[in-house]
């Protein structure tokens, strides 16, 4: 979009982030929505919640600014800012909460990303990022390429580079970074990985703007439900098949990977170990900022499939409105029968034709089957004198959840993060799918086990009589404590 006139008049007219860089109390919505939602990475809160931190926030204020600076209760504050013409904040009520939450919207968190960039900085550096401009046109350019001869080129060119390097290392000729390419490479990381963390607000957004379009669409379609169905679903849900959904999995894909996992800490913890580092790295968060994407990607998958669900029960809604449509006229049928009854029209009014051809095909007939002749036994046995085992009846499978919890914590140990089957490969089950289950109960009631949809895992397990069983679930990942 053009910077014209016009088109910048609008946004100055209808667009959040510019109502709230003009809103009298900016100062107190910026401080505050930033130190309750990005600093801690929130993604939402309860309204009570809230509202104790506001009313927190406007005692202190009033205390050093004068007690009339501000004079509407915190609700109220809250209210006003979630309103629709302002959009600054988004209410909701989750499923199965029948108390209203708040969550930032992508335009507030615009604002305070700019309003941090224009704090002095003490240390801007441009070769990171001029380099990360030419690597990513790299990546397109070559990554787009057709012609096998220009790629195996350009691999060659990396090999004697790479060649050139280890031989220049071998001979004593080592090359290291300085200090100051160290500070530019860090603050372009700690800017992107803030970024990235503020853009999954925006990805569900999109999402929820997505869901809504196709709402409407469902709403209006007044042609048949499976052209509906085949323009709205296809081959997969449509929220998925976006590009939206399509770059948020491979972000999922390669977050979720153990190995990334282990990798990428690794890295955090040489790169925050530097003394380059240690003079600049005044946010301790980044250390765990992976884990803090962890959460933040949990939250916006977990949209991603509500919503999925949401669009499939508005489907069946609007199926349930045309059969009720249907009752409605085969009830006015019959109101209109009652109403005649008494008074019977002349003439033969009671026959019609059929209204489908009955169409009988020889092959259909099935072929005769003689019946088969049942043999009753009359005999009657005699109880046998030996004893029933009557044990079977009172066995119980009992499964000891503590000692579950404990499997788990014990692998946590050595590592942040392990899935279900590896805990069952290391501990198998004993007590076949009652322990299973129980390893899911214990996973749906604790904040640090995350459910991927995206991905299944197959559990398998020997029972009593030396049988093979398998499951196919969910995959189940449990984290150690991610702010400890």
């Amino acid at each position: 979009m053009s910077l014209s006139y016009s088109s910048l008049n609008q946004l100055f007219k209808i667009h959040p982030s510019w109502r709230l860089l003009r809103a009298e109390n900016a100062p107190l919505i910026l401080s505050f929505l930033d130190k309750v939602f990005v600093q801690p990475n929130v993604r939402f809160m309860t309204q009570a919640n809230l509202v104790s931190k506001l009313e927190d926030t406007l005692y202190q204020l009033r205390i050093s600014e004068g007690a009339q600076s501000f004079p509407r209760t915190a609700q109220e504050y809250l209210d006003d800012w979630a309103k629709n013409e302002k959009g600054w904040l988004r209410k909701f009520y989750p499923v199965g909460s029948d108390e209203p939450h708040y969550d930032l919207t992508p335009a507030t968190e615009k604002v305070l990303t700019w309003v941090e960039s224009l704090t002095a900085k003490t240390f801007v550096g441009t070769e990171s990022r001029l380099l990360t401009i030419f690597e990513l046109l790299k990546q397109i350019v070559y990554g787009s390429e057709t012609d096998a001869e220009t790629r195996i080129a350009e691999l060659e060119k990396r090999k004697a580079e790479l060649d050139n390097q280890i031989q220049a290392i071998k001979s004593g000729n080592m090359e290291l970074m300085d200090e100051t390419s160290i500070r530019d490479r860090f603050l372009q990381f700690s800017t992107m990985a803030r970024e990235l963390l503020s853009d999954f607000r925006a990805v569900e957004h999109n999402f929820r703007q997505l869901d809504s379009r196709v709402r409407e669409k469902i709403a209006t379609w007044d042609s048949t439900k499976g052209a509906l169905l085949e323009q709205i679903f296809g081959d997969r849900d449509v929220i998925v098949d976006s590009d939206q959904g399509k770059s948020f999995k491979a972000f999922w894909d390669f977050l979720m990977s153990s190995r990334s996992q282990e990798e990428f800490t690794s890295l955090l913890e040489k790169v925050f170990s530097m003394d380059a580092v240690k003079s600049i790295a005044e946010d301790r968060r980044l250390r765990r900022i992976h884990f803090d994407w962890l959460e933040a990607g949990e939250h916006t998958q977990r949209t991603v499939a509500s919503l999925s669900q949401q669009l499939r029960r508005y489907l069946d809604n609007q199926a349930y409105l045309e059969n009720k449509r249907i009752m409605e006229i085969l009830d006015s049928i019959a109101k209109k029968a009652l109403q005649v009854k008494e008074c019977i029209p002349s003439g033969n009014f009671m026959t019609i034709n059929d209204s489908a051809p009955d169409i009988r095909l020889p092959m259909e007939r099935p072929l005769y089957t003689p019946p088969l002749k049942v043999i009753i036994d009359s005999a009657i046995m005699e109880a046998s004198e030996e004893g029933v085992d009557l044990q079977k009846l009172y066995d119980q499978v009992y499964v000891d959840k503590s000692e579950l919890q404990a499997n788990i914590q014990k692998e946590l140990q050595t590592q942040d993060q392990i899935t279900l089957s590896t805990v069952i490969e290391k501990h198998p089950l004993s007590k076949g799918l009652a322990e299973l289950i129980t390893y899911l109960t214990i996973a749906s009631e604790n904040s640090f086990a995350i459910f991927d949809e995206l991905h299944n895992d197959e559990i398998r397990w020997q029972d009593n009589s030396g049988i093979w069983k398998k499951v196919t679930i969910s995959r189940v990942i449990f984290n150690r404590n991610h702010h400890g």
